[in-house]
């Protein structure tokens, strides 16, 4: 009666706090490991189902558990707080994991293996250099302002700006050399997020449902490459909507006694993935109102004659999620003007 079937663990940096329980749902093991214990504990455990907290280093324990025999089950931390007793500690946050992975309704996200987490780790730094330039360009931007030299949007037009300041000789000669630090800076950035993005190219084009997902419009390759790397496996999702839902591009509820009250989109998710998919939606809009997108849907059309832009935005990112997932789930290759099969008929 005292056999494990089912372990909780909440990890740390250091320290690993264990919650298991029998078969009769009764705590038989709590347990503080320190990390160098880990391996040791677990390789003489019987096999067992083992539930941890997706959080740093998660993915990596979970391969190595995996590897000693165990099922181990990832889950996400808003899916364990509601399990969390009164009293936030290592102890009460392993029973809450332990008794949120036994729910039958409970979502588990896939383990990564060590090539997916090199893929992400790309997009990771290509994310920060971007971050970094921007915070760079603004602060060139405030800088020169201050001497009265301004210049028009644009990462572009940053180049141009460091040229007129220096040869701006009333300019003095400290703050010239300031910006030619800032200058070579902004030269190294450049190069660096080149390299970032030839890389991720690279990987977008030796992966076969990458390049498929490219050809959705207002996708592209980088949309493409994130919607592999980021999201989960496209077969855990019943339908296209819960595939939207699970990136946030669609509205919260808050409905109740009958009345249906719904608000702006959840925004749950990864939020690059979200961000990059309505961007291209965004794109994908401008060519329409502009006249330049050719073969546009009339659902598109209707869509902006009673939508501002960027409500229409986020609707055509909805459906892009959806065409991704299908496309993902089936194997098949983007149909540009595809009707559905009960609309065709009635068109014959």
């Amino acid at each position: 009666m005292d056999q494990i079937i089912r372990i909780g663990i909440d990890t740390s940096k250091s320290v690993f706090q264990l919650h298991g329980v029998n078969a009769a749902e009764q705590p038989v093991l709590r347990k503080k490991l320190r990390r160098k214990e880990m391996v040791d504990f677990f390789s003489k455990c019987r096999p067992t189902v083992i539930g941890i907290e997706a959080c740093g280093a998660s993915h990596h324990w979970a391969r190595l558990l995996t590897s000693l025999g165990h099922e181990v089950k990832m889950i996400a931390p808003q899916f364990v707080k509601p399990y969390v007793k009164r009293g936030k500690n290592d102890a009460s946050d392993a029973a809450a994991i332990c008794e949120a992975m036994s729910r039958p309704t409970m979502r588990f996200i896939p383990v990564k293996s060590e090539d997916e987490q090199a893929a992400l780790m790309l997009i990771n730094v290509r994310e920060r250099l971007i971050r970094v330039q921007t915070q760079l360009v603004n602060a060139i931007r405030g800088h020169a302002a201050e001497f009265g030299l301004t210049a028009a949007k644009g990462v572009r037009n940053v180049r141009s700006l460091l040229q007129r300041v220096s040869e701006d000789k009333t300019m003095p000669a400290m703050a010239r050399d300031l910006f030619a630090t800032m200058a070579g800076e902004f030269e190294r950035l450049q190069g660096q997020i080149k390299e970032m993005d030839g890389r991720l190219l690279t990987w977008q084009r030796n992966n076969e449902v990458s390049r498929r997902l490219a050809t959705i419009p207002g996708v592209g390759p980088i949309g493409a490459a994130l919607l592999v790397m980021k999201a989960p496996a496209p077969e855990l999702f019943v339908t296209g909507r819960d595939f939207a839902a699970w990136m946030g591009l669609t509205p919260k509820d808050h409905s109740t006694g009958g009345k249906v009250r719904t608000g702006g989109i959840t925004r749950a998710g990864d939020e690059l993935l979200r961000r990059t998919l309505v961007v291209g939606a965004t794109a994908t809009l401008r060519h329409v109102r502009d006249g330049r997108g050719k073969n546009a849907s009339p659902w598109l059309t209707e869509l902006l004659k009673r939508k501002s832009p960027k409500l229409a935005a986020v609707a055509l990112a909805n459906k892009t999620a959806r065409i991704a997932w299908k496309m993902m789930i089936t194997g098949e290759a983007y149909r540009r003007n595809a009707l559905p099969q009960s609309a065709a008929a009635i068109g014959a």
